[in-house]
């Protein structure tokens, strides 16, 4: 039996990648991780935040001098430890982690803005990044921004990072756009060579106690796959870039849903932080079991054999069969 696949060019031993999160932040998680048969790891994010503000407190220091005598051109103010600045040991990270596993390992930068934060993109393939996840985030709370200029803020991004990197580019994307077929085929113009679909956004509540607000991580269910198949099964052999399932996969039975649905791997994450990471192994057990019991041989055998492909009116199709599920409902 062949649980192999391809995503992002890499060739991977099964489907199964560890999403961002708090257990790829841990040496001793990942190699966990790889026991239990991850095929490959996307590291925590980096955001643009913490490189911008390293950058201009880098930028204050060595400036902040430069009319003194003569005496003080080797001063460094002890506030600031060049040795233990975040972005300097996320390079480490990568690096300690590539010698201490055999998987790939997935470098990940969070940011939506243009700046000079894009440029650390290189210092992750420098570092030995087999690759990068570009995770574009952001909430557009004006009134007078128009949704062409968030669009085109999403697609800038990824065009600069992709201008200073070699290694291949995964944007995670969102559910949110008007038009997410039309954005998938823009990112793909832009230079991406894979796509998660989709990020699963934190989640917003009130603290009654406090009154305040409070955005808390978002835990997904296996109710949560719906849009994650759509998606998939809409954008299957559209695009020449890899598909990565990326939300509500808890199962086996999820994993290869995704994978009928055009997916080239997929992303765990709510099931590995609360079940640990010896539910990759259970996971793989399941898919294994699948498909002895109904006689696939690879997993390649599978893949996009219920996407949208086959119909030659996807639009009506979908369109079709929402009708049907809400007549079902209503009797």
């Amino acid at each position: 039996m062949e649980l192999t696949t391809t995503h992002l060019g890499l060739e991977l031993k099964n489907p199964l990648i560890a999403s961002a999160s708090p257990l790829t932040a841990s040496l001793d998680s990942i190699k966990k991780l790889e026991e239990n048969g991850i095929a490959a790891v996307i590291m925590h994010s980096l955001f643009e935040e913490e490189i911008n503000h390293e950058i201009h407190q880098i930028d204050h220091f060595l400036h902040i001098h430069s009319n003194a005598n003569a005496e003080a051109t080797t001063y460094l103010p002890n506030e600031v430890d060049f040795e233990n600045l975040h972005s300097e040991n996320y390079l480490e990270e990568i690096r300690k982690t590539k010698k201490a596993v055999q998987i790939p390992i997935i470098a990940s930068l969070n940011g939506v803005s243009a700046g000079g934060w894009v440029k650390y993109a290189k210092k992750l393939q420098e570092a030995g990044a087999d690759a990068l996840e570009l995770n574009i985030t952001y909430i557009p709370t004006s009134i007078d921004m128009e949704g062409h200029t968030v669009e085109q803020m999403y697609v800038d991004t990824v065009t600069q990072v992709k201008e200073h990197i070699s290694i291949p580019l995964n944007v995670k994307m969102n559910a949110y756009f008007s038009s997410p077929a039309n954005m998938a085929k823009r990112f793909v113009e832009a230079g991406a060579n894979g796509l998660t679909i989709f990020d699963n956004p934190a989640r917003v509540d009130v603290d009654l106690e406090l009154l305040t607000p409070l955005q808390r991580a978002n835990i997904t269910s296996p109710a949560n796959i719906s849009e994650t198949l759509r998606w998939c099964a809409i954008l299957y052999n559209k695009l020449s870039c890899s598909m990565c399932a990326g939300t509500g996969i808890h199962s086996g039975e999820d994993v290869l849903k995704a994978i009928m649905s055009g997916a080239d791997a997929v992303a765990l994450a709510s099931i590995l932080l609360t079940k640990g990471e010896a539910q990759a192994a259970v996971i793989l057990n399941e898919i294994t079991q699948w498909m002895q019991e109904y006689e696939y041989d690879s997993i390649s055998q599978m893949k996009g054999s219920i996407s949208l492909t086959h119909t030659d009116n996807p639009a009506a199709y979908e369109r079709n069969s929402y009708m049907y599920a809400l007549q079902q409902y209503r009797r």
